[in-house]
């Protein structure tokens, strides 16, 4: 997390096992490019985006970590992976409900991350908090 932070996302994606797989903030499992390309498009349109990860734990290889992304979009948002289009700089300010989940980890590498659904957090989350008008489904 501290090189998808930074926006080293080539150093991320060498931290990432070849199947890795995010899980629970999303609709559907994405794999390790998903994740990354999602992260890559968040970053872009919120340079001081903050994730606020940590560790709450570890057993074995199983970690229990927390994360509570806050920032900023002042830069467009572009969705269009996501059939919603550029969104264009809101210049407001979002700060996400703390979310819990697990890392597992292989040898050196991140094999998976599963996310707790939290009410209010993820994409869909901020998107409410910047004032995006979400398709009715």
């Amino acid at each position: 997390m501290d090189s998808v932070q930074r926006g080293n996302f080539k150093k991320a994606k060498s931290l990432l096992s070849d199947d890795f797989h995010f899980s629970g903030s999303v609709p559907e499992p994405i794999d390790g490019e998903a994740w990354l390309g999602m992260n890559e498009t968040l970053k872009a349109a919120c340079p001081d985006l903050d994730y606020h990860f940590h560790m709450e734990g570890a057993e074995g290889n199983v970690v229990k970590v927390g994360t509570q992304l806050k920032g900023a979009q002042t830069r467009v948002l572009n969705l269009t992976n996501m059939n919603m289009g550029m969104i264009p700089a809101t210049n407001k300010c979002f700060s996400n409900p703390q979310e819990h989940g697990t890392v597992t980890v292989r040898g050196d590498k991140v094999a998976s991350w599963e996310v707790e659904r939290t009410e209010g957090g993820d994409l869909m989350g901020i998107l409410g908090q910047i004032g995006v008008k979400l398709p009715i489904t």
